[in-house]
Order: C-alpha cells, then structure tokens, then sequence
C-alpha cells in the first residue's frame, strides 16, 4: 500500500513539474486606435507648429513622404515622425492665418508588432476662429483602360484662370489611394476647378507638360445635406440581420467626381540615340514622333545625291537609312547633318541642326578557314560587310484565312519582278495555280523591305508560294534565289465568332469596338455600325470587350489635351468574360450604361485587382464611413 501511494505522489509530481509553452492568445488584427491629440482635433487658433497624436499602443508611421498628405501644401513639407506611441507632425513654414488644416495619414500608421494598418486616419485643425469642413470626393481613372490611379494628387483653385494649373501651386490637395478614391477635406463655399496630376516634381501644379493628368468640365460648388442613414447590425453567432437602425448623417457633395487620367501627345523631341547598326545602315531614334522627317546630308564629302533608301516608323520616331553607293559603305566614319524639329528650353519645336558622327563597327575575323577562303574570293567583287540578300517569311506554316501572306528581305530592293512568282493551291495531290487574280504588293509606305499577297484564302486547303531565281533584286545588286513556301489554311471549325448587340448607346457619336486578350491587350478593332459588331475567325478561348467613343472619326485612340478643352475619347468595358469554344459563335446583348464606370472593367484584367477583390469581397462595411466611400460613377462626362 505504502509503495502505491509513493507511486501516485511520483505521477502528480512529474505531471505538476512538466513545461509547457503557454498560449500567447490570439493574434491580434485591430490596428491602432486613436487616443488623444495636442492640440485636439477640430481645434480652432490653433498657433503651434507641431502636432503630437497619441495611440493606444506602440506604432510606426511608414512611407510618410509618398502617403502623408498635408492641406494646403506648405513650400516645405513638413516632418513627420513616431515614436512610442505618438506620432508627431513638425511644420517647418509658418502657418497661414485663418485656414483650416487637414492631415490625411491615409495608411501611414500601423502598429509596431503586427504591422496592423489603421485606414483614413485624418486629422484636421484651424488657424481661425473656424473649421471648413466642406468637401469634394470622387475617383480617378485611366481614361483608356479605367484602371484605378494610384497616388495621383488631386487639387483645386478657386482662381479660374486656365494658367493656374502650371503656375500656381494647389490650394488644397488630396491623394488618390490603392483604389483610385480621394476626398479634398476642408473647402470654403465657393467655386472650384478640380485636378488630378501625377506630380513627379513635388511642386503641387503641372509645370511639367509630360505628367499625367485629369481635369473635369465643369466648375464645382461643394455642399453639404442632413440624410437619413440605414445601419444593419448582425448577429455574429449566425450572420443574420439582428437589428435595422435609422440615423440622421451629413452627406457632403458632390461625392462621385469622375475624373478620367491621360497622358498628353506632348513629349520633348531631341535625338536619344544614333548608331551606325553596320556599314550599311545608319539609325536615328528620337524621344517623340513626328510628322515632318528630318533633313539630313553628308559633311564633308560631296557629290552624293539619292545616296540612301529610308525605312521609318509610322511615328518618324525611329528611322533607318540605307547607305546606297558602295563607296559609301567603306567609309569607316561618317559625318552626318541633321536638321529637325527639337523643343527648346521654352518647351517649344524649334529648328535645330546637329552634326553626328558615325563610326563602322570593325568586321569581326573569321576562324573558320573554309568561310575565310569564300569571303577572300569574293573580296574582288563585293566588300564582306554588305549582307547577302535573304529573305524570311513572317507567316508561319498554317496561314489565317483572314490575313495576307507576308515576307521579308534583308535589304530594301531596287526591283522586283511580280512574273516571277506564282502562287498555287493543292487539287487532288496536284498544285494548280489558283483562280482568282491575285498580286505582289508592298506591305505599307514605311518598310520598303516587307512584301505582302492577299487572297481570299479557303478554309481546309493546301497552298504554295514559288519565286523564281531573281525574282528580286536588292540595292546592292544582290539577286535573291528561287524560294518555295507550302502552307496550310485552318479549317472553319478551328474558329469561333463573337457578335456584340451593343444597348444605351448613342448611335450620333462614332465609336469602335475592341476584342480583349485576358492580358487587356487589343487583338481586333472594328467599327460600330448600327448597334451591332461582329468579331469572326477568332480562336476559341476567353476574351473581353471595350468601346471607344471616336469624336473625329479617325479610328483610334485620341487622348487629352488641356491647353484645347479636349477630353480624351470616353471608354467603356463589357463587365463580364466572354468564353467561346472552336465552331461557336456566340452572342452577347451589352447595356453599356447598366454598369457603373468605376465597376465595368472585370477584376481580372485589373492591374490593381488584389485591391478590388478585397474591396469587393468585404461581406461588412464601416458606416460611420459611408458620407464619400460609396457612391457610383454613372455619370463620366460630367
């Protein structure tokens, strides 16, 4: 007996001496909580330059220079810092008299162990005897692809003068967070212009043409409204509605700006890079395009006229100059005029003149004996830097019906022999030549390399492409040699067809329909006619939709342009996938305006879509926030 009652006291004592880690509890998710400010917020005569926010427990202020946004901007920012559990706001200009000061941290503040973000923190004070507590809410977006802009500055003037923009700096700013949304706090009744700039110089205007920006139609007179409010409370047991409460809110107006971000056509224009590629080619890119070609010559040698062939970009941004005279091509270096188009220190296109030397890249030695020995025969005849005359085919081997057969050669040709090729098509295991007239032309006005056949191709059927022996012939006297491309067309199965039924939409305005790869790339473009668009010899897979409104007919995009009053073209997304499988076509009826703006463009091809699936799968929302943070873009002209 006594030895059992020893062994219980051993188990009670090993059982009481054992350690364990103890729980550390849950982990914690709430962000900082505010406690306390000096001075409080709302204070009026507020004189001291520094401001000290305390919290309820340990936090750090991140990215302060990018998100914190004072207003009105100061000439030099002020400090922001934490430390414990206060965040302090040192201003380093004296404060303006009698203006309402308001301090977005946006999410700034987070708490030091968790990193726990506290969202739209603001606080605001008064210089005066007076809070200004007015506002202007709204969105930006990109005006081509509706993508939410992130960190864009937003201001106002209330001068309305069009110079403000570029010459004064912001009255009262915001900025746009990850979803595009801003809110201007601390407006006095009045008449305002309202902006969005990226502001990459830090100057609280648009002094640099080239930055993006927005700017909205209409003059703008913030107010404000007592509403009633629904508050839903649930049941957090069973997620069930608990209880349904009414309150009276102010709702501050207008709350559902849309202003829609661009970039200008503008660009200073300089040459940014010029190379000699090889003998045979000289290379000019410029920073912008351009519709008038730069005037160029050789200084330094004379008695050379038509001495090159020019391949352009369709912008003129990128040019190449074939050298022709072979005495040309030897010279080791070049001296090369340039007369263009460049801006000047006025931001304006003025006649320049640059003289550019252009050095040949030394011809590498061949260790190849054989290859040594070819080129040591040909020397007497040609020099080894001129290409040879070849050529690539830039279709494949299986040929859409609805595209022109296109190659390639090497150098720009001084004649080609359209007799010479033949294209024929496959009857019962014999080539034919086919039946309907067809010719060789070029593929456009730029590239005097690139060679193109168009034809009604059938669907299911063998073809071939014969060029005899010097059917062409380079500028260098090169001859191409006989070439032989056999190809095949795809079946009508292997396609599918998009037909859109486009609804709400004004017929007065001319507009254009893109097909959408899941990337947001443009694959097809077709003009609206009617209120009906069909989109044929697609392959099956997924696909999205936009419409561009087309003011002036052209057939592109057209973005903005402040300095005119031009708005760029309006766009609009089809919300939903479109999903087509081989030999279907597919219908869809598209309400344009049945969707919000700022929702139409699937999260799927967003770039900011992390965000607007957080957003979007928020099952509760905070409605003491509720005043700007929910409205819908209806209405995107202004």
């Amino acid at each position: 007996m006594r030895n059992f009652l020893l062994f219980i006291s051993l188990l009670l004592l090993a059982a009481c001496a054992s350690i364990g880690n103890p729980s550390g509890g849950p982990r914690d998710e709430d962000p900082p909580r505010f406690v306390r400010a000096n001075p409080a917020p709302g204070s009026t005569n507020v004189s001291r330059q520094k401001i000290d926010i305390e919290f309820n427990e340990l936090v750090n202020v991140k990215d302060a220079f990018t998100k914190v946004v004072v207003s009105p901007p100061s000439v030099q920012v002020p400090r922001v810092s934490s430390q414990g559990r206060r965040v302090s706001v040192q201003f380093q200009d004296t404060l303006l008299p009698n203006t309402t000061y308001s301090i977005d941290f946006a999410n700034a503040i987070e708490d030091n162990n968790e990193g726990n973000k506290l969202q739209g923190f603001t606080y605001t004070f008064s210089t005066g005897e007076t809070i200004d507590s007015l506002r202007i809410s709204g969105m930006v977006l990109s005006a081509d692809g509706l993508e939410p802009q992130q960190g864009m500055l937003v201001g106002v003037y209330s001068n309305l003068a069009d110079s403000a923009l570029s010459t004064l700096p912001f009255e009262r700013v915001a900025k746009t967070d990850d979803m595009g949304r801003f809110s201007i706090l601390g407006l006095k009744p009045g008449q305002y212009r309202i902006f969005a700039v990226n502001d990459v110089d830090n100057d609280y205007k648009r002094s640099n043409p080239e930055e993006a920006m927005a700017f909205y139609d209409v003059l703008l007179s913030p107010s404000s409204e007592r509403v009633m409010a629904v508050d839903t409370v649930f049941n957090l047991l069973n997620g069930e509605v608990d209880t349904i409460l009414n309150r009276e809110r102010t709702r501050f107006l207008p709350n559902d700006i849309l202003l829609r971000s661009f970039e200008s056509d503008y660009k200073a224009q300089f040459i940014q890079k010029y190379e000699r590629v090889d003998s045979t080619r000289l290379s000019f890119i410029f920073n912008a395009p351009s519709k008038v070609l730069p005037e160029i010559d050789i200084v330094g040698i004379d008695g050379y006229k038509d001495w090159y062939t020019l391949e352009r970009s369709a912008g003129n941004d990128t040019l190449t100059y074939w050298l022709r005279p072979r005495s040309l091509i030897a010279v080791d270096s070049l001296r090369i005029s340039a007369t263009y188009l460049r801006t000047d220190s006025a931001q304006k296109l003025s006649p320049a003149t640059d003289t550019l030397r252009f050095f040949r890249a030394p011809v590498k030695p061949v260790k190849d004996n054989k290859k040594k020995k070819k080129e040591e025969e040909l020397a007497d005849t040609l020099p080894p830097v001129i290409p040879p005359l070849g050529m690539k085919m830039i279709t494949s081997s299986t040929q859409e019906v609805y595209l022109p057969l296109i190659w390639e050669y090497d150098t720009p040709l001084a004649r080609l022999d359209s007799t010479a090729f033949h294209l024929e098509t496959m009857v019962d295991s014999v080539w034919h030549p086919v039946s309907k007239e067809w010719v060789v032309q070029p593929f456009d006005s730029i590239n005097p390399r690139k060679f193109k056949v168009e034809y009604p191709w059938d669907y299911s059927s063998q073809y071939r492409l014969r060029m005899d022996s010097i059917a062409a012939e380079g500028i260098y006297g090169l001859v191409s040699n006989p070439y032989e491309h056999s190809f095949k067309t795809k079946s009508e199965d292997d396609y599918c067809a998009i037909t859109l039924n486009i609804r709400n939409f004004t017929d007065s305005i001319p507009a254009f329909v893109e097909i959408l790869n899941t990337s947001d790339a443009p694959i097809r473009r077709l003009p609206l006619e009617g209120n009906s668009v069909t989109f044929r010899h697609l392959p099956a897979g997924k696909y999205y939709a936009r419409i561009f409104e087309d003011h002036n007919g052209n057939g592109i995009y057209d973005t903005g342009d402040y300095a005119s009053g031009r708005q760029p073209d309006m766009t609009y997304y089809y919300p939903k996938l479109i999903t087509v499988k081989k030999n279907w076509d597919k219908t869809e009826d598209w309400n344009v305006f049945d969707t919000a703006i700022n929702l139409q463009k699937p999260d799927a091809i967003k770039k900011n879509k992390s965000e607007a699936d957080k957003k979007r799968n928020s099952s509760k929302r905070n409605n003491e926030n509720l005043d700007d943070e929910d409205e819908d873009y209806y209405n995107p002209r202004g």
